[in-house]
Order: C-alpha cells, then sequence, then structure tokens
C-alpha cells in the first residue's frame, strides 16, 4: 500500500490550481476569451475536475473543508478578475 502524506497531497493541489491560473493568465486578451467558447468551456471543465480532486481530498481526510474551499475560491477570484478584465477591455474598444 502507497502512503500519501499531506504535504503531497496539499502540493499536487497546488500545482493543479497553478495549471488552471496558467490557463487564465495566458488568456488575457480580448478577443480569445470574448469570441472563444471553447476557452469558457475548458476553464469550467478544468474547475469542474479540480473540485473533484478538492472534494476527494477532504473525504479521505487528507485536507480539511476550510483549505480547499479557500483553493477554489482564490481560482474563482482569479477567473473573475480575467472576466472583469476583459468586459472592462471591450467597454474601452467600444
Amino acid at each position: 500500500m502507497v502512503e500519501i502524506s499531506r504535504e503531497t497531497i496539499m502540493l499536487s493541489l497546488n500545482q493543479e490550481a497553478e495549471k488552471i491560473r496558467k490557463l487564465l493568465t495566458n488568456q488575457r486578451n480580448y478577443q480569445c476569451i470574448s469570441q472563444c467558447k471553447a476557452f469558457e468551456e475548458v476553464v469550467d471543465t478544468q474547475m469542474f475536475g479540480f473540485s473533484k480532486q478538492i472534494e476527494f481530498a477532504q473525504s479521505i481526510g487528507l485536507i480539511d473543508k476550510q483549505y480547499g474551499s479557500q483553493l477554489i475560491a482564490d481560482l474563482e477570484q482569479e477567473l473573475n478578475r480575467v472576466y472583469n478584465n476583459v468586459y472592462q477591455e471591450s467597454k474601452d474598444v467600444d
């Protein structure tokens, strides 16, 4: 049986969160986000998968609910910031 430490799980979840952040920051242009529904679907899929990873880690006691909720909240804030910036850019262009 393989034993996994909390630190390993936390590191892995933080790395997954960072991958999603990079996805968001690499696509911070108005044209891509506003006209490409695939981008939104990819982000939704990534966020859903990440939330399931968080739920699993919580269910087996490797992380607490507060830590998992904070990871998801941080990513959601980042996503909202990106969309707000895109919205503001679109207003500035028009």
